[in-house]
């Protein structure tokens, strides 16, 4: 395993300090939605992780910054006893960012005493999914961020936008890339970090396939609202059809109409939609109603796990500072255009263990297996995805009415 270096681990810290650096205590202390956090609670979690999963049980004399914080910033573990309801993090005016800004200080500096003395294997393994737990919450901060502002009459924006909006021409045409049927070894290996999720690495027998050599665009999508499929309920599964009345979806969250073009809100502010940036910010269901639509189909996560095998980790993260999908270009020279980043993929499969799966002993085995069920899986990071994080076999889940995060989705259909 891969052991972490106090510079990683102190560059990811940094990060997500940059990130709420202009927010004020307002901005990150209001809770838009039961399904997104504020700011000031995803930085407090994130040190009540390291301090609870590291300091306290392998720094000996390590006492609590402060024994209300496991109440207040516990998520989800049941075995670490009761915690503040998530509906009602926003509730948390008090401490303030200031007192959390300390907080994180005040760990990092244990954090920097230990690691100096050196930790053992299994503090080791802890600190590398802390790391990896960090930056998931950075991209929870960027998209719950957006959720909040896109609530506010004055749409602000959350960063001026740092580079350019592309020039790019319509790409015509839908480019197909086959991939003969066999049996393929999925999920990560024991020698690198990876969630318990991405493991055991197993076979799988796959048909031939073919995947679309990129995914999804804006312009395709207008082509689909216009053609009324947010009206017609054939196009729908039952549970899809039922949010799309009940939320009354015409169109991906944050499109609204302006005369006659689409605006979207981005966290540079209101901006016209990219027509040749993938369409984002889609649940499931929209998915999946498209590739019906365009008579085709979403890809297991198997499929695309071996179309993206020999591809590199390369596209528009969040260090980018763009935080926004951009165009495509014909000239990329992966068969497989923006794979990796501006948009998690929906796959058509179900969130469930590899076989063979075991969840960690205690309560950090709480981390990803209990969430096994009635979610979708969703594969290649996006534009507030922190660069490095992902890799082939990385698994993100989401429920599928869900769309607040960078969402889209690349077209499959079987092979010959």
């Amino acid at each position: 395993m891969e052991g972490p270096s106090s510079a990683r681990l102190f560059a990811c810290r940094a990060d997500t300090m940059r990130l709420i650096g202009d927010l004020s205590d307002a901005d990150a202390t209001v809770q838009s939605m039961d399904d997104a956090s504020p700011a000031k609670w995803h930085a407090a979690h994130t040190t009540w992780f390291f301090e609870e999963f590291i300091l306290l049980p392998f720094v000996p004399g390590y006492e609590a910054y402060d024994s209300h914080y496991r109440f207040l910033f516990n998520s989800y573990y049941e075995m670490l006893g009761a915690r503040h309801p998530r509906p009602r993090r926003g509730l948390l005016s008090r401490p303030s960012l200031d007192e959390i800004k300390n907080y994180r200080r005040h760990v990092d500096a244990a954090l920097a005493r230990a690691l100096e003395k050196g930790f053992c294997a299994q503090a080791e393994d802890l600190l590398d999914l802390g790391i990896a737990h960090e930056q998931q919450h950075q991209e929870l901060i960027l998209t719950d961020i957006l959720h909040l502002f896109a609530q506010n009459p004055l749409r602000p924006a959350f960063r001026h936008l740092l580079v350019a909006q592309a020039e790019a021409t319509p790409l015509e045409g839908v480019p197909w890339v086959s991939y003969p049927g066999g049996i393929f070894l999925v999920g990560q290996s024991g020698d690198h970090f990876g969630f318990d999720c991405e493991r055991p690495r197993h076979r799988v027998l796959v048909a031939p396939f073919a995947l679309a050599a990129r995914p999804v665009t804006n312009r395709q999508w207008c082509e689909f609202v216009a053609d009324g499929a947010y009206r017609r309920a054939t196009l729908w599964l039952s549970d899809g059809w039922k949010e799309v009345q009940s939320q009354d979806w015409q169109a991906p969250l944050y499109w609204e109409r302006r005369d006659d073009a689409f605006w979207e809100m981005t966290l540079c502010g209101p901006r016209p939609i990219e027509l040749d940036a993938p369409v984002s910010h889609i649940s499931y269901y929209e998915a999946d109603a498209y590739a019906r639509w365009a008579g085709e189909r979403l890809p297991t996560e198997f499929e695309w796990e071996i179309g993206a095998t020999r591809q590199p980790i390369e596209g528009n993260f969040a260090d980018s500072g763009r935080y926004r999908p951009m165009a495509g270009s014909e000239s990329a020279q992966s068969p497989l255009r923006q794979l990796y980043g501006d948009v998690w993929e929906w796959t058509a499969s179900p969130y469930t263990a590899y076989p063979g799966f075991r969840a960690a002993p205690g309560a950090v085995g709480e981390y990803n297996g209990k969430f096994m069920s009635g979610q979708f899986v969703l594969r290649g990071g996006s534009c507030a995805t922190p660069k490095g994080h992902v890799r082939p076999s990385y698994r993100n889940f989401f429920y599928p009415h869900q769309r607040w995060q960078f969402t889209g989705l690349r077209l499959a259909q079987d092979g010959a």
